[in-house]
């Protein structure tokens, strides 16, 4: 080999050599970001550790909490507010009663027939409230929806007229905090869930809502003014006697259910008949320090209207799972190029991962999980996934979910203990507890729906949790304000 041809080939080997390094140095590279990304994992699954012991400790918690709020107005994080129901559907009731189920973006109005547990008829309509009007006046508010109520009204059919003489009557579900008064009167306490409508806190929505009815002619009585859940309590204890609490496990969440009268020391007037009240707990305000909260429960509190609120209603609902997942992609985008160099923009959009995507993605079987990957580019505009980052998503997705679920069961957990359902009472060994649960979240989402009933189990062991029964509710907030507004109707005793 000539001279020429050496130089030639040490050149050549040179530039191998390099190319080789840059490679390596590539790899290396890519492996350490991918580290840094699992690291970010590895923490997120560490704080959000739910081990039955620090479960316990929450439900207990939260059972001194609820104490506290019964004991006096503004002692307790939880509100736990006197719903002045106390008197729950039997399910003889009979007649044709309206409900307006007002706490998201959209309400429904609804036209009831009662006959009997295995007799009802409703028809419904769904009206989108105006986003303005959720940031509005409170008259522009109640005259949009009074407006929707009496286009609803004119639409009764033959079979669904109420009596010639008699008045209209209408249960009101709203579903935010009110200080209730009576059964079909209370004020706003503060409003949640992205409405902020200054001149109504504090205000009668009951009144606000016959006024608006009034000044669009409308002739219908507020018969009964009730949160969602203890809609869904009625709701439930209309075709089962053996239903004793309620929740809402949807966008928000919540519980309410039967307690005795006599517990109740921030309780003024006359013992009921009944010896019984419904009590609204507003548990979504729960907050302890046993709660597994991360920075990206703290950055997501901090960009929502209600900031400091609501804390355990931001780890377990609807409204937030997504949210959730989507700040730590965030931080695995910044700080660990998990999506290449640059950060997608849309991930820096709050609330733009849905829970229902989320679900979508936790559920994905497909072996590629294709389902991930169209969610990522549709909703992210994210094109350039491996399988491998893909899986991660799904497991965040798990995280989260898991955390979220077996926090609701231990609040269930909570109920359980402060009503005395949470051990097995001697003659009492077959005595079947019930709750009824709304909501999309726990309908919908199999994986935490089926942890949380799992963690209710492992929290209560075989013999106390074979007694406990979770069931569906299928329109507490509709079908639940009828039958309150025929339970509390004029026109029977």
């Amino acid at each position: 080999m000539g001279m020429m041809e050496v130089a030639t080939a040490m050149v050549l080997a040179v530039g191998v050599t390099a190319a080789a390094v840059l490679v390596v140095r590539h790899r290396m590279r890519n492996s350490g970001k991918w580290g840094k990304a699992m690291g970010i994992v590895r923490e997120f699954k560490d704080k959000c550790g739910t081990p039955i012991a620090k479960l316990r400790q929450v439900a207990d918690a939260m059972t001194v909490e609820m104490h506290a709020g019964l004991a006096s107005e503004g002692g307790s994080k939880l509100k736990m507010l006197i719903s002045h129901v106390d008197k729950l559907p039997t399910g003889n009731e009979t007649g044709i009663f309206y409900a307006l189920d007002l706490g998201g973006t959209n309400f429904r109005v609804l036209r009831v027939k009662l006959g009997g547990v295995e007799n009802i008829k409703k028809e419904f309509q769904e009206v989108s409230i105006p986003s303005n009007l959720m940031t509005g006046t409170c008259e522009d508010l109640f005259d949009f929806v009074a407006g929707e109520l009496a286009k609803f009204v004119a639409t009764e059919g033959e079979d669904m007229q109420i009596p010639a003489g008699t008045q209209r009557e209408l249960g009101f579900t709203f579903s935010f905090p009110v200080k209730q008064s009576s059964i079909a009167g209370g004020t706003l306490v503060k409003w949640t869930k992205g409405f902020d409508v200054k001149d109504v806190v504090g205000q009668d929505v009951a009144e606000e809502l016959t006024k608006a009815m009034e000044r669009v002619g409308l002739d219908m009585r507020v018969s009964a003014l009730v949160n969602d859940t203890v809609g869904t309590l009625a709701e439930g204890r209309y075709s089962d006697p053996n239903v004793f609490a309620a929740l809402i496990l949807g966008t928000g969440s919540n519980a309410a259910y039967v307690e005795r009268a006599n517990a109740i020391p921030k309780w003024q007037g006359l013992l009921p008949k009944s010896g019984e009240m419904v009590i609204n707990m507003e548990w979504g305000n729960f907050r302890s320090s046993h709660l597994p909260l991360t920075d990206y429960d703290e950055i997501l509190d901090s960009e929502t209207l209600n900031a400091g609120e609501q804390r355990y209603e931001k780890m377990i609902s609807g409204m937030y799972l997504g949210e959730i997942v989507r700040l730590v992609l965030l931080k695995m985008a910044e700080e660990a190029e998990f999506f290449g160099d640059t950060v997608p923009s849309k991930l820096e959009k709050p609330f733009i991962l849905s829970t229902p995507d989320m679900s979508a993605m936790h559920h994905d079987s497909t072996p590629d999980l294709k389902v991930v990957a169209t969610k990522l580019k549709d909703i992210l505009e994210i094109s350039n996934t491996s399988l491998k980052m893909r899986k991660v998503i799904v497991e965040l997705c798990e995280i989260v979910a898991t955390r979220g679920a077996r926090l609701a069961a231990a609040g269930i957990l909570a109920i359980l203990k402060k009503t005395g359902r949470d051990t097995v009472k001697k003659g009492q060994e077959n005595q079947k507890s019930v709750i009824a649960i709304d909501g999309g979240l726990f309908e919908h989402y199999t994986k935490f729906r089926n942890t949380m009933l799992d963690t209710i189990n492992e929290l209560l062991g075989k013999e106390v949790s074979r007694n406990i029964i979770i069931k569906l509710s299928n329109d507490g907030s509709g079908i639940g304000a009828a039958l309150l507004a025929a339970s509390y109707s004029q026109y029977h005793e």
